[in-house]
């Protein structure tokens, strides 16, 4: 399998503080990875290199072939290869698009629509998309009007329109409540599994969020990659414990997970 990601010795340093500190990682086609951590840890730092939105301070990081900064690289070339679900996403579209519309525009590479036109099979593409996500119902609603979970499914849908290799969620389940929590989870489940699926990575600050399919797990705290590979290997109490700097208990239920931590003495 190739490499979708690599980054080799990656640092990304703000005001002479290091978000993400000699970050050496990589990802394989088909892998579906989710990033563990405390806020502040440089979760969401990761993501945005891998989006090639930002692009590190030290180190090379390698996206799809294409390593940033180098000559050869059109990130404008590149990115439309990688989809990208999140709240920095939702806050660039208008809130008065309809559903339909807010995924169609990702065909062009665009947040709003304009004059461009569309063709019978973007539109199938789109609503096909939506109705995997389990929008079907919400095409003529507008972005603005809608929940928190359908807003979350519709941004997914909008990553997959321009059938990426690399599938990037930030927080997908952030902000739900727990039946939107349980179908959101559902539906990325059936995603993860599905083999002619993209490249997965996925941020959370919660082990009950990982669908089953995720294959892998990096946990990083202070900006530095405390354990990265397998599930199965890596999602332990002493692990988790160490990410997140207090007494906790992992444990696998059926193809869940559960954290929680140790009573006080």
């Amino acid at each position: 399998m190739s490499d979708v990601l690599e980054l080799q010795d990656v640092s990304v340093v703000r005001e002479g503080r290091a978000l993400v500190d000699q970050v050496s990682w990589s990802v394989k086609e088909g892998e579906r990875w989710v990033i563990l951590g405390p806020n502040g840890a440089g979760k969401t730092t990761l993501l945005n290199i891998a989006s090639s939105y930002l692009y590190p301070s030290k180190g090379t990081a390698t996206i799809l072939g294409e390593t940033l900064g180098t000559p050869g690289t059109d990130v404008f070339e590149l990115r439309p290869r990688i989809g990208m679900a999140g709240l920095a996403m939702a806050d660039k579209l208008p809130k008065k698009q309809t559903v339909l519309q807010t995924v169609l525009t990702a065909a062009y590479g665009m947040t709003a629509g304009w004059q461009e036109e569309y063709e019978d099979i973007d539109e199938q593409r789109a609503r096909a998309f939506l109705d995997r996500l389990g929008m079907s119902e919400y095409l003529d609603r507008k972005f603005g009007t809608l929940s928190e979970g359908e807003r979350k499914r519709t941004l997914i849908a909008r990553a997959l329109m321009t059938d990426p290799e690399l599938l990037l969620l930030d927080e997908p389940a952030a902000g739900l409540d727990l039946g939107g929590r349980e179908d959101l989870v559902r539906r990325l489940g059936r995603l993860a599994r599905d083999p002619i699926a993209p490249s997965m990575i996925m941020v959370t600050h919660h082990v009950e969020e990982i669908a089953p399919g995720f294959t892998h797990v990096l946990m990083i705290r202070q900006g530095k990659i405390l354990a990265a590979g397998p599930l199965e290997l890596e999602l332990t109490s002493r692990n988790l414990s160490l990410c997140f700097g207090l007494p906790l208990v992992v444990e696998q239920v059926g193809d869940r997970w559960t954290a929680q931590g140790l009573p006080m003495v």
